[in-house]
C-alpha cells in the first residue's frame, strides 16, 4: 500500500523576515505566517487530508494547528524528533553576525563546506533523527488515512529528502509542501507540490 506523505514547512516568523537562524529558539509565527498556514491549508483540500503530524516546535506547532483546524483534520502527534537542527554558536544570529563573530567558520559554511558549528547538533545525528521520525510518523499515523501532512522545518525537510530519498533539494521556504510517496518502507518520488 502506497502512503501520501506531505512534507509542510512552517509560516514565517519574525526570526525568518529577519534572516535569523532558529533552530531550536521557539519562535512563535508572524500574522504572516499564520495567514500562509491558512493559504496552504486551501491547497491541501485538494488531496484530502485527514492527519497532521508536527514538529514540537512552536511555528510547526502553530502551522500544523491551523491546517488541521481548515482542512478540517485531526492534529495525529507532536513529534520532538520533527524538529529542526540546533545551531549551536549560530543561533539567534543573522548571516551577516555569524560573519562577523566566526569568520573562518562562516566563510567555510557560506562555501557550502559542511562545518562543525560549534555548539550544533551534528549533521549524522540530526540526519538519523529526522529519518527515524519521519518514518515512525508516517508508519504510525500515515496508514490509518492513507496520506498525512507533517509540518517541520527547511533543514529537517532538505536532510530528509537528501538521505530518504537521494534528492538534492535547493534551500526551502516557508509553507513549501513536498509531496512523495511511502511504499514497502522506502519514500519515493519527491516534487514540490
Amino acid at each position: 500500500m502506497s502512503i501520501r506523505v506531505l512534507l509542510v514547512r512552517h509560516g514565517e516568523t519574525a526570526w525568518n523576515r529577519a534572516g535569523r537562524f532558529q533552530g531550536h529558539t521557539d519562535v512563535e509565527l508572524s500574522e504572516i505566517g499564520r495567514a500562509q498556514a491558512r493559504e496552504v491549508a486551501a491547497r491541501l483540500r485538494e488531496v484530502s487530508v485527514r492527519r497532521v503530524a508536527s514538529s514540537d516546535l512552536r511555528r510547526a506547532r502553530e502551522t500544523a494547528e491551523i491546517l488541521a483546524a481548515e482542512l478540517p483534520a485531526e492534529l495525529a502527534c507532536v513529534d520532538a524528533d520533527l524538529r529542526e537542527r540546533s545551531y549551536g554558536c549560530f543561533e539567534g544570529l543573522t548571516r551577516e553576525e555569524c560573519a562577523e563573530r566566526f569568520p573562518d567558520l562562516w566563510a567555510a559554511h557560506a562555501r557550502g563546506q559542511f562545518v562543525d558549528v560549534p555548539g550544533a547538533e551534528p549533521r549524522a545525528e540530526v540526519t538519523a533523527r529526522i529519518v527515524r521520525g519521519v518514518t515512525r510518523v508516517v508508519e504510525t499515523h500515515g496508514r490509518l488515512s492513507g496520506g498525512i501532512a507533517i509540518v517541520t522545518h527547511g533543514g529537517v525537510m532538505r536532510a530528509f529528502l537528501e538521505v530518504a530519498c537521494a534528492e538534492h533539494v535547493p534551500p526551502v521556504p516557508n509553507l513549501a509542501v513536498y509531496e512523495l510517496e511511502y511504499v514497502a518502507g522506502a519514500f519515493a518520488r519527491p516534487r514540490l507540490f
